[in-house]
């Protein structure tokens, strides 16, 4: 499976983006769905999950600002970030939670300050 994640930017401080990530075939719709993020010299981090019956959670850092949802027709998961930080600068990518599908390039996210 691949997965081709979009919309990242560059955004000022309390801005909003949404990066959505499409899965090319395979078990997307079986499967628990996870936004990771990956900051320069850290290590990758698990943002927000969502469930195939729409279960979700969150890190502690996007609880209340982070919004996951998915259309499982569409094989999409979506994040709609709101009040950006610039620590939430970071590459973004969609995965299953165990990490299953082949990663892809992810999408970058930057927050000035």
């Amino acid at each position: 499976v691949q997965l081709q994640a979009s919309g990242g930017g560059l955004v000022q401080t309390g801005g909003s983006l949404r990066v959505s990530c499409v899965a090319s075939g395979g078990t997307f719709g079986r499967a628990t769905m996870g936004w990771f993020r990956q900051a320069p010299g850290k290590q990758r981090e698990l943002v927000a999950r969502v469930s195939v019956t729409g279960v979700i959670g969150y890190g502690g850092s996007a609880q209340g600002r982070f919004t996951i949802s998915r259309d499982n027709a569409k094989n999409t998961v979506y994040l709609q970030m709101n009040s950006l930080k610039p620590e939430d600068t970071a590459v973004y990518y969609c995965n299953t939670i165990g990490g299953s599908f082949s990663w892809g390039q992810g999408t970058q996210v930057t927050v000035s300050s």
